[in-house]
């Protein structure tokens, strides 16, 4: 079977920046789940997905080198990309149903804006070595699928040097690290050594969280994020409610074709 296979660069305006993920437009439904994790294994991208045409728009799932992820925000706007820059899709938004339920992305002045749930994080124990995991001692703990840990600044986000092969063993999926930025509302980094993924680029489903836990902090809906990883990634963000506004751009680094 021949696969149509790109390579996005999503939430950049520039290849080489944002967080890089595969897209397969799978022509006759879905393949057999160890097929998918082979190939995103085979990809190495923090995340890979795939893509089936349903009645009713589209259906997609994501995976890491390790595992499948039950919701991706770069993945979800590199095949939104492919779809509208690159197949000629005219409708506007696009639908896809995931195992996170319907999620939509919307081209909009010059931005792909993903329509996500929100994620409120709550109050919770402190994880086990926390300051000598990350390199540095937050000042709030929270979570919600993920950890949530608040610091001061953003210069202690980026000296953060965190053990990841310890960090494995907190209970959890991934663990964000955040704090009030600069020149934007907030910065984060967010580490996901269980999925295979020490660090992630730039991380849309880590937005469900900071979105709720930043609006309601500063008292306000837009705002206005950077992800201080080596690639580094620039969002802009809205408080809905249960939902949750991701916007940014792409640009396709790579066209080709699988053969499996």
């Amino acid at each position: 079977m021949k696969i149509p296979y790109y390579q996005v660069d999503v939430f950049a305006d520039r290849v080489f920046k944002g967080n890089p993920a595969g897209v397969c437009l799978l022509p006759s439904g879905w393949l057999a789940d160890d097929r998918m994790q082979q190939i995103a294994f085979e990809n190495n991208l923090s995340e890979t997905a795939f893509v089936v045409r349903q009645e009713t728009g589209f259906g997609l799932r994501w995976f890491t080198p390790r595992l499948e992820m039950d919701l991706c925000g770069h993945a979800t706007v590199a095949p939104a990309h492919i779809l509208f820059e690159e197949t000629g899709h005219r409708a506007n938004p696009i639908a896809f149903q995931t195992k996170s339920g319907e999620v939509r992305v919307e081209k909009s002045k010059g931005k792909l804006v993903l329509d996500f749930p929100s994620r409120p994080p709550v109050a919770c124990a402190q994880p086990a070595a926390v300051a000598q995991i990350l390199g540095g001692m937050p000042c709030e703990i929270l979570r919600a699928r993920d950890y949530l840990l608040v610091f001061q600044s953003e210069d202690e986000i980026q000296r953060l040097q965190p053990d990841f092969i310890r960090m494995r063993d907190w209970d959890c999926l991934g663990v964000i690290v955040t704090a009030p930025g600069r020149s934007v509302d907030f910065v984060s980094r967010f580490f996901v050594p269980r999925a295979g993924v020490d660090e992630d680029p730039v991380t849309g489903s880590a937005h469900s969280t900071l979105i709720p836990f930043w609006a309601r902090r500063l008292q306000k809906a837009d705002l206005h994020a950077r992800q201080l990883s080596a690639r580094g990634g620039e969002l802009f963000c809205q408080d809905a409610g249960e939902r949750v506004k991701i916007g940014g751009q792409a640009v396709t680094y790579f066209r080709g074709e699988i053969d499996v």
